[in-house]
């Protein structure tokens, strides 16, 4: 026992059992603190699951380390002890610190379990994803914190169930980490982050329900011209939701896991459908290409299954692909007033414009504004400060200089305005042998609801 107590004396040893223990309480101490609520700060995670469990196991590798050193130095000279150490049960001193050595062993590897665990949940989190990987994941941080998911964690739509998903997730992390540490990140990040296979059965569903016929909404668009009163046009349209009962006719027909839709896209933005599948409740099989669409170009093409994320395919992630939309919907709710001449115009010209950053943004726009206005008689200088703070916050939560991302980096397929969106089947080019097509007619969906003069 004298010989076990002798190895350990090394001084590497000794550092490593101090770094160990130090470590160990500064680690239950810093999860406590995590669990009550007192670390807000989106790198604690690092700290308190990646650094300190770092330097705990550093500490234990030190400890067997300092001993080996220490084995080599006693071999050097004549005097050195020979042979392993003999351990007595029978004496009290020994059985107390044999049962000492297991307690802390087993305290040890608790610790670690700990830290394992928390780790691999805090990197799953969407502090994690967006805020310590800060410039690259900036964009679609703040566009999922002002979304209508901002309560869904990453890994839930990002992450297929089952061992496999969780280990194709580690692996695309790591390889996305060694790209983050040696620059080399795509700018902007490439749309329509890959999700896993059926994710519409695995996330999608677990909050709503394809098989549901539902009733039709009604949607207002105000939109707004120009000129100096910033005319406003009203477009209401009625939504034909649907469903299963719907007979094709509606928006979630498509989404019935009864029907099924197959297609062939080109682009990795899978923006251009040259080959339409589609298998409908009783069995029918339909198939649709496009004009000049050769079997070879099918064939070698990768075939998917229509989802919910082929159409909403900006529900995590909303980045509005126009300057009006935003302009205008910051009208409409108030945020810039109406009765600004001229808002709507010199607000698209503000947060269409180039800047090197967010800062230079908001400096720029609040100047471009001002100077406007004070040729303008009249204006009312409250509300040009509301309209200056909400069109900063409109670039703000669209445009990222610093990942290149800019109106239209990332097209809506949920509608067919500024993108292809529901045309990129519905367009009437698509067609069968028998001579039809995939209907274009826009009141497959909607129809526009005459409002009375």
């Amino acid at each position: 026992m004298k010989r076990f107590e002798a190895l350990g004396r090394h001084p590497v040893a000794i550092a490593g059992a101090v770094i160990t223990t130090a470590a160990a309480a500064v680690f239950i101490a810093l999860v406590i603190a995590e669990l009550t609520g007192l670390l807000e700060n989106p790198y604690a995670g690092l700290v308190v699951f990646i650094a300190i469990p770092a330097l705990f196991v550093l500490g234990l590798l030190l400890i067997p380390l300092g001993m080996w050193l220490q084995q080599r130095k006693l071999q050097r000279h004549p005097e050195a002890p020979a042979g392993w150490p003999v351990v007595d049960f029978g004496q009290p001193v020994v059985r107390r610190r044999t049962l000492l050595f297991v307690g802390l062993t087993a305290v040890n590897i608790i610790i670690l379990l700990l830290a394992g665990y928390g780790s691999l949940h805090w990197m799953d989190s969407p502090q994690f994803c967006g805020q310590v990987c800060h410039e690259p994941m900036h964009p679609q941080f703040t566009a999922w914190r002002d979304g209508p998911h901002s309560r869904i964690a990453c890994a839930k739509c990002h992450i297929a169930e089952g061992a496999e998903g969780f280990v194709n997730a580690k692996l695309a992390g790591t390889r996305q980490l060694v790209h983050v540490i040696t620059g080399n990140v795509p700018k902007p990040i490439p749309p329509g982050a890959h999700m896993p296979p059926g994710a519409q059965a695995q996330t999608c569903q677990s909050c709503h329900r394809p098989s549901r016929t539902g009733a039709d909404r009604v949607r207002v668009i105000r939109e707004y011209a120009d000129d100096e009163t910033n005319t406003e046009t009203v477009t209401v349209l009625q939504m034909f939701m649907g469903g299963p009962t719907s007979g094709g006719h509606s928006i979630h027909w498509h989404a019935d896991p009864a029907n099924k839709i197959e297609y062939v896209a080109t682009g990795a933005d899978r923006q251009t459908i040259i080959y339409v599948k589609s298998t409908d409740a009783k069995g029918q099989v339909k198939e649709f290409r496009a004009a000049d669409v050769t079997d070879q170009a099918i064939n070698s093409g990768v075939r998917r299954t229509m989802d919910c994320v082929d159409c909403h395919n900006t529900s995590g992630h909303p980045i509005s692909p126009t300057a009006e939309r935003m302009v205008d919907r910051a009208i409409a709710a108030g945020e810039v007033s109406q009765k600004l001449p001229f808002a709507r115009r010199e607000g698209v010209r503000l947060v269409s414009a180039s800047y090197p950053s967010h800062e230079d943004a908001a400096t720029a726009i609040d100047r471009g504004l001002r100077d406007f206005y004070a040729k303008q008689s009249g204006a009312d200088g409250e509300a040009v400060s509301r309209a200056s703070a909400a069109l900063q916050e409109v670039y703000r939560r669209n445009v990222f200089p610093a990942m290149k991302v800019t109106w239209g980096s990332y097209p809506e397929n949920r509608v067919h305005i500024a993108s292809p969106g529901c045309a990129r089947c519905h367009d009437d080019e698509h067609k069968a042998k028998d001579g039809s097509a995939i209907n274009g007619d826009c009141e497959y969906c909607h129809k526009e609801i005459q409002q009375p003069q």
